[in-house]
């Protein structure tokens, strides 16, 4: 039987790679991480070719949900200030 290969097995396949590359340097990122946040560790990593810096960084959010019930705004007035607007997405799993 041949296998014919389209674009849609291209995709899967390349997504594949990308997740197993992703996963591969997050388990590095995470070792500069732990060695970086250790008392006197290096917040820089050199290596031949490239350099890490590990920088530390306040993110803030503000939890909408929770502000608007605790702030009163009935449901109505939400939906009237809402957007609406359609997304497309395409989706790969293997068979």
């Amino acid at each position: 039987m041949q296998t014919t290969i389209n674009h849609v097995d291209t995709l899967g396949a390349l997504l594949a790679q990308i997740k197993d590359l992703e996963t591969k340097a997050q388990a590095i990122k995470d070792q500069i991480l732990d060695s970086a946040t250790l008392p006197g560790g290096s917040k820089i990593t050199e290596g031949s070719l490239f350099k890490a810096t590990v920088v530390e960084s306040n993110r803030q959010t503000v939890d909408y949900k929770a502000l608007l019930l605790e702030a009163k705004i009935p449901p109505a007035m939400i939906a009237r200030h809402t957007k609406v607007a359609a997304v497309f997405a395409v989706r790969v799993s293997s068979r």
